[in-house]
């Protein structure tokens, strides 16, 4: 936890902040460390993991416990483990048990992917999304470097009629050989390629990634009311302190909030 603690002491009070579910750890952690941020004055989101449940009747333990912990927001994902452990493929199976058993939750998101998937076919991840919708109240986008196939994306998901908020997701400040290491693992192989190419971007990167560009080419959408486009989702991968300082100089910039 002592790395843990490092990073926490840079989060500002009242931020509201996403908790993981690790595939090796399983939830209990995810659910420790929201009840530790929802003391500190922080506005928590865990991360529900569909594979890493083993049944209705802990997934019912799991939203009681966070009601009484006075956490409304959860974000529901299939998750990284290999096997799953109750009868939960993806998101989809998890949201619709959610709904069925009846929650106080009055936030729950769900993911986006602006470009192909490594390991999913496209059909799959939109015929989820589709199945998802209904179940949630926003969407956040994986991490996608093309503002051009983010902007495709955006554009098909609401030509299928879904009008859910989106929030933008992208990486916060992170080493350049971590952030493609993670890219990878992540399967934005898409993306990886298109960074590759920016040389301009690569440059950059070798010192540290930040998302300014990203900022840039997307903040008409996000300063747009009639883009359904909520604001911007920051992936820190854990590097809370230098993501903070950054968004706290571009405010200083900017003069305006993300």
């Amino acid at each position: 936890m002592k790395g843990v603690d490092a990073q926490l002491e840079h989060l500002p009070r009242g931020q509201t902040v996403t908790v993981t579910a690790s595939p090796t750890k399983g939830t209990e952690p995810t659910l420790e460390l929201a009840e530790r941020l929802a003391r500190d004055g922080h506005r928590v989101v865990p991360h529900l993991s569909a594979r890493l449940m083993t049944g209705r009747d802990e997934v019912g333990r799991i939203l009681e416990r966070l009601e009484r912990l006075g956490i409304d927001q959860a974000f529901v994902i299939a998750g990284d483990a290999e096997l799953p452990a109750g009868p939960y493929e993806g998101a989809a199976d998890l949201l619709e048990e959610m709904t069925d058993i009846g929650h106080h939750l009055t936030g729950v998101g769900i993911s986006g992917y602006p470009e192909s998937h490594a390991f999913i076919p496209d059909a799959t991840t939109i015929a989820a999304m589709s199945r998802k919708a209904p179940h949630a109240t926003v969407i956040v986008s994986q991490i996608c470097y093309d503002p051009d196939t983010i902007r495709r994306w955006i554009a098909a998901v609401r030509a299928r009629g879904i009008d859910l908020p989106i929030y933008l997701g992208i990486p916060g400040v992170i080493d350049r050989a971590r952030l493609l290491r993670v890219s990878l693992r992540v399967g934005l192989g898409d993306s990886v390629r298109f960074l590759r190419k920016q040389h301009e971007v690569a440059s950059h990167m070798l010192a540290g990634y930040t998302p300014d560009e990203l900022i840039t080419d997307l903040g008409d959408l996000v300063a747009d009311a009639t883009s359904g486009i909520a604001g911007w989702h920051l992936f820190t991968f854990n590097e809370v302190e230098r993501t903070e300082r950054w968004r706290q100089e571009l405010l200083s910039t900017l003069g305006a909030a993300l």
